[in-house]
């Protein structure tokens, strides 16, 4: 999973960065148009930029840069982050308007806290245009990444999408080797490999 390092503070309305397609669903069905992703890092936080060409079904309580659990119901891009010497892991929901959760877990599928807790420091943003299509950002504090799951070279990851909800299809870009859809195998989530980000064109 590569991860692109940006020398310069990246900036919401400024973001230049490549979009990895992912154009298949869990079992193998074409999905047009793709759906795009990007994990970029600067100095001070991790962004996950999430995208798609076609209208998202939202979350009915979802509102932009709100906390929100259960968005995974409804349309959604997700990105997990794991410590495989720990064996924790965070996903984070973004929404197609911003709307956005995260949980800390200690084993699959085994919450750290019963009780919803947002990560502070957390940002999201996102466009909808005319025609449905839209693209949406979450920015991660690395501080707190590095203290709460010792981000760094061995850190595991894998970005997922939920789409055309309600009949919902479900994207994964690391092969996670289940028979049914199951984003919770943190020893199936890829190795990061960090790139400097490709200047813009």
């Amino acid at each position: 999973m590569i991860i692109f390092e940006s020398e310069q503070p990246l900036v919401w309305g400024e973001l230049d960065v490549p979009l990895f397609g992912l154009a298949q669903d869990w079992h193998g069905t074409d999905v047009a148009p793709a759906a795009g992703f990007s994990l970029v890092c600067d100095a001070q936080r991790l962004w996950f930029v999430a995208s798609h060409r076609r209208p998202a079904q939202l979350h009915p309580q979802a509102r932009p840069g709100q906390f929100q659990a259960e968005l995974w119901r409804h349309d959604v891009a997700e990105m997990f982050l794991a410590d495989p010497r720990s064996g924790r892991y965070f996903e984070f929901n973004l929404a197609p308007n911003g709307a956005w959760w995260t949980c800390e877990f200690t084993a699959p599928r085994q919450r750290a806290e019963e009780v919803d807790i947002a990560m502070p420091d957390v940002a999201t943003f996102s466009e909808l245009a005319p025609d449905g299509s839209w693209v949406a950002a979450l920015a991660v504090p690395l501080d707190l990444l590095v203290a709460r799951l010792d981000f760094g070279p061995a850190t595991l990851a894998n970005v997922a999408f939920i789409l055309e909800s309600p009949r919902q299809r479900f994207l994964s870009a690391t092969q996670l080797h289940a028979s049914e859809p199951d984003f919770h195998r943190p020893e199936h989530f890829a190795s990061i490999s960090k790139q400097p980000l490709p200047p813009s064109a």
